[in-house]
């Protein structure tokens, strides 16, 4: 967050959080809006398409009725062998089913159809059915010929009358259930005009959101690289100043403590010669020259510890063939030293960096592995200089591998000399330190 506000840059989170808030809006939206669509067309489906078809059933079963009694009349008309009563019968059979029809057809007639029009259907029918009933009543008073007059002149004409308004509705009915299948046909079109216009929305806001993304992370990766780069530079620095502090550390521990110690040595024992032979101030200015000593190898030790001048002067080969033997009495384990290959020529400043990541990796094996037992192994090959520190204690974790403080030393270092460094776990357990060096 830091490295934002110094730099500039804006958390890409906000564009984020609004592209996806648009897009949640976008889909809500086009959701409530195709759900509105379909029940519009489920409306116009089950109130109009199958109130049509059911109104036009009924209107066909009125027709067919009204057909009925078209020919019976023409029949009564036609025939003189039988009264005009032998067909009360057929008349209250059609008559209850026409009646039953009406009543159907008034039930689920669409809500288009006027009042006016509703009551001429009806009142028609009644008033055929009472002109029925009149001629009925003439003819069973024996008057058959005016029966069969008012079949001709009254009937027939209200028969065909009722026939024309049924037929007008059904061909309303048609036009009905023809605009109706527009109207859906228009939903659909609708609906898919929107899918495919929210499908098109959704995709660019995909390309964009994708695009800023995009940006966003070019923009952090760039960052992360700076900061990347500064920090490779601060690790060199550190690690350069760090250097320099110990070779100036170890100079003085060699050149001015040295000294005093040599000089002291050097003191005491011409004092020890001017003491009287087995006089015990003899035998303790001895034993002071005897720490003296000690105390100077010590410091010696210490300074090619901190800084091997040893580096410069002999080379890599043999810093490390004195390191080995000083490392096991040090760290209280048994190294196990192998060279194969010719020697390489390698610079001071490169050599001090591979001395530095043996060095690390055996303290890691002491601190914290466990194992009583290191190998060491200095391989020169064609492309360069392979250093192995190999031990069989209980490896390393994810965590210390990721954060340990000498671990990212020894990969900072590898970097500073164009290497690489990995650490792998062998096949007996434990952890493998393989650097390799360019020649």
């Amino acid at each position: 967050m830091d490295a934002r506000k110094r730099t500039g840059a804006r958390s890409p989170t906000i564009g984020l959080l609004a592209a996806l808030f648009v897009t949640l809006a976008a889909v809500v939206a086009d959701g409530w809006y195709i759900t509105r669509q379909m029940a519009g067309l489920r409306m116009l489906q089950t109130d109009l398409a199958d109130r049509n078809r059911k109104d036009s059933l009924q209107l066909l079963r009125i027709q067919n009725d009204l057909n009925t009694v078209a020919l019976a009349m023409r029949d009564m008309i036609d025939s003189t062998e039988y009264p005009l009563t032998a067909w009360m019968a057929q008349f209250a059979r059609v008559r209850q089913d026409l009646e039953d029809a009406l009543r159907r057809e008034e039930a689920v007639a669409v809500a288009r159809r006027t009042p006016e029009q509703r009551l001429y259907l009806t009142s028609s029918v009644n008033q055929f059915w009472d002109a029925v009933d009149r001629m009925f009543a003439e003819a069973r008073a024996g008057r058959e010929t005016e029966a069969r007059s008012q079949i001709r002149l009254s009937l027939q004409a209200r028969q065909a009358a009722l026939s024309t308004a049924v037929a007008r509705l059904l061909v309303a009915n048609n036009e009905s259930e023809e605009q109706t299948a527009r109207q859906v046909q228009d939903i659909y079109n609708q609906v898919q005009r929107q899918a495919y216009l929210f499908e098109a929305g959704t995709l660019i806001a995909i390309l964009l959101t994708s695009y800023y993304v995009i940006r966003a992370n070019r923009r952090l990766f760039v960052e992360i690289g700076a900061l990347s780069e500064r920090r490779h530079e601060l690790a060199q620095q550190l690690i350069a100043a760090r250097e320099s502090t110990l070779r100036e550390i170890s100079r003085e521990l060699h050149d001015e403590f040295g000294q005093i110690l040599t000089a002291m040595g050097s003191m005491l024992g011409r004092a020890g010669k001017h003491a009287p032979e087995g006089s015990p101030l003899r035998s303790e200015l001895r034993e002071v020259n005897e720490i003296a000593q000690t105390a100077l190898e010590n410091v010696r030790g210490l300074s090619q510890t901190l800084h091997p001048s040893i580096l410069e002067d002999a080379g890599l080969d043999d810093t490390i063939d004195w390191f080995v033997p000083h490392a096991e009495r040090q760290l209280g384990i048994h190294i196990a030293y192998e060279r194969n290959g010719s020697a390489v020529s390698i610079d001071s400043g490169v050599a001090v960096h591979i001395y530095r990541v043996l060095q690390e990796a055996l303290n890691n094996v002491a601190r914290h592995s466990g194992a009583a037992e290191a190998w060491v192994r200095l391989r020169a090959t064609t492309y360069g200089l392979s250093l192995e520190v190999e031990d069989h204690g209980k490896g390393l974790d994810a965590a210390t591998e990721r954060r340990g403080l000498g671990i990212i030393t020894m990969r900072e270092r590898a970097e500073l000399v164009g290497g690489d460094i990995e650490f792998v776990r062998p096949a007996s357990g434990g952890t493998l330190v393989r650097l390799t060096v360019p020649r």
